[in-house]
């Protein structure tokens, strides 16, 4: 009789680490962690996945990495928020502070990183998928879970914005 795999295995958790580890590295980086950042929160769910392998089954473990790693995610920029309120709160100078004569180049390198972080989670996510990974709006409706018309919306709103905030600067 074959005796299905547990989890606390460790031969079944290494090869889910293996199946897992990169990609949903790669999507906490889509949501807007730094590459380190990313790479905690991945180890911190894995942690998570060791800490309850008896509770999980091995078929359900990518879907629990992905909603604690995305969980994890929420937590930190919650935490962050608060910390940027409480130091913009206590700083007096000014943020649109800028040297004079900064190359042209470096100022929209800034301006775009600051446009695509500023955008809401899902549309981030859709544009980095599609310009940075180049997958196509029906890979992307099936990484994501969604219809291939979110997918279009998602990047046309991001788009959109992304004109907006960049003003006489274009992608």
């Amino acid at each position: 009789m074959d005796t299905p795999q547990s989890l606390c295995e460790e031969a079944e958790f290494e090869r889910s680490f293996r199946s897992n580890g990169r990609p949903l590295r790669n999507f906490l980086l889509y949501k807007g962690a730094p590459l380190l950042e990313a790479e905690d929160l991945m180890q911190e769910a894995f942690i998570r996945l060791w800490e309850n392998c008896s509770k999980v089954q091995v078929e359900k473990a990518k879907s629990f990495l992905f909603t604690v790693a995305n969980n994890l995610f929420l937590n930190q920029k919650t935490r962050e928020k608060v910390v940027w309120k409480f130091e913009k709160s206590y700083t007096s100078s000014s943020l649109d502070s800028r040297p004079d004569g900064e190359l042209e180049g470096k100022e929209f390198q800034a301006r775009l990183e600051a446009a695509i972080q500023a955008l809401p989670p899902g549309q981030r996510e859709v544009f980095l998928l599609n310009r940075i990974e180049k997958m196509t709006y029906a890979e992307m409706a099936k990484t994501l879970g969604v219809s291939v018309k979110a997918i279009e919306k998602r990047m046309h709103k991001a788009l959109a914005r992304l004109a907006k905030d960049l003003g006489p600067y274009r992608l």
